[in-house]
């Protein structure tokens, strides 16, 4: 995991566009540090293996910290321009975060144009009903937070279930589920 956290982090790094993610990769980046920290646990503190294994917990922790800092200025540097934030490009996480941020740019960016057109300040809020979708997945998938801040799953191959349409959508974008026409 090491490896593929490093590979992600220089792909952020060195391109300025926002790279793709697996919509689990934050899940698997957490569980590589909590079995690093369980297995350090685990040894003698005066062994080779343990040195190496707090030099490999400290180097992937500041992997980590750096790849989400770029992407959270590269996700919202998109949303301040205005340009949609490619769903596809986005962990469950990052997919539900923007969520919540896209209908206030979009909401401020409206407003702050009525404004400067020497219109009276009207603030509308939109509010979102979220519906659900029926899919089948296709490969095993962990658990999500849903856009209605459920949690959903974990799932594997074949199950079917019921989950928010927005996260319906990067689910099938993705490759990991179908929808099931009712």
């Amino acid at each position: 995991m090491y490896d593929q956290l490093y590979a992600v982090w220089r792909m952020e790094i060195e391109n300025p566009e926002l790279g793709s993610l697996t919509s689990d990769f934050y899940a698997r980046v957490a569980d590589y540090l909590r079995r690093i920290k369980d297995e350090h646990s685990m040894l003698d503190q005066k062994t080779v293996k343990t040195s190496l294994l707090e030099r490999e917990s400290v180097n992937a922790q500041q992997l980590a910290k750096e790849l989400l800092w770029t992407r959270y200025r590269k996700i919202v540097k998109r949303i301040v321009d205005g340009q949609k934030v490619p769903a596809e490009s986005l962990t469950t996480e990052e997919a539900k975060l923007c969520g919540g941020v896209v209908p206030f740019a979009d909401a401020f960016n409206k407003f702050a144009a009525n404004l400067l057109q020497g219109q009276a300040a009207k603030v509308e809020v939109e509010t979102v009903a979220h519906t659900r979708v029926t899919l089948r997945f296709l490969k095993a998938v962990p658990s999500i937070i849903g856009a209605d801040m459920k949690t959903y799953g974990p799932f594997l191959v074949e199950d079917v279930a019921s989950v928010p349409v927005e996260n319906a959508k990067i689910l099938v974008k993705q490759g990991l589920a179908k929808k099931v026409e009712l």
